[in-house]
């Protein structure tokens, strides 16, 4: 794999393109953990996430780095596909805390895509391609961007653990 501008330009629109796919997985993510955690959690129109798109690509060190891990995604089948479970594990999981961002939320985004992961159809994120990282692709889409984007009411306002250094 070789990643130049080009490459990452062509993957941002990729990522861009795959909102018809991806937002549906988002939206039915933040349900299901609004449920768990007994909350409402606002919902991610098409629009939005193709703008919170162009922001992570807007960032040339995080864009080469999403596009490595997206190439990589798109690409990734291993014979029997099981013995391959753990490398598209790591990619996926690695991709969803890139684009989320740092901490906390980069380790709040690989935890959630554990859980978008187990709920994602294969067949509705069919890439073209058949591969295996197929899943784990959308899946790590749907994680970092909706731990990145807003509509968590515990990221309203302030922390209360903030300290004024007056």
């Amino acid at each position: 794999m070789r990643v130049t501008p080009a490459v990452v330009a062509e993957e941002h629109a990729w990522v861009r393109d795959r909102a018809p796919v991806v937002v549906p997985i988002l939206n039915e993510t933040r349900d299901r953990l609004g449920e768990l955690f007994e909350t409402d959690v606002d919902r991610i129109d098409p629009r939005t996430y193709r703008r919170e798109v162009d922001a992570v690509f807007a960032d040339g060190e995080v864009a080469v780095n999403v596009a490595g891990y997206v190439g990589l995604l798109r690409d990734l089948d291993v014979e029997g596909d099981y013995p391959g479970f753990i490398v598209d594990e790591v990619l996926g999981r690695e991709l969803a805390a890139t684009i989320a961002g740092g901490q906390p939320l980069s380790l709040l985004a690989q935890a959630t895509f554990h859980f978008a992961d187990v709920h994602v159809d294969e067949d509705a994120t069919a890439t073209g391609r058949g591969v295996a990282g197929a899943d784990d692709l959308d899946a790590a889409l749907a994680a970092g961007f909706q731990t990145r984007l807003p509509g968590w009411d515990w990221r309203v306002g302030e922390s209360p653990f903030a300290v004024d250094p007056e």
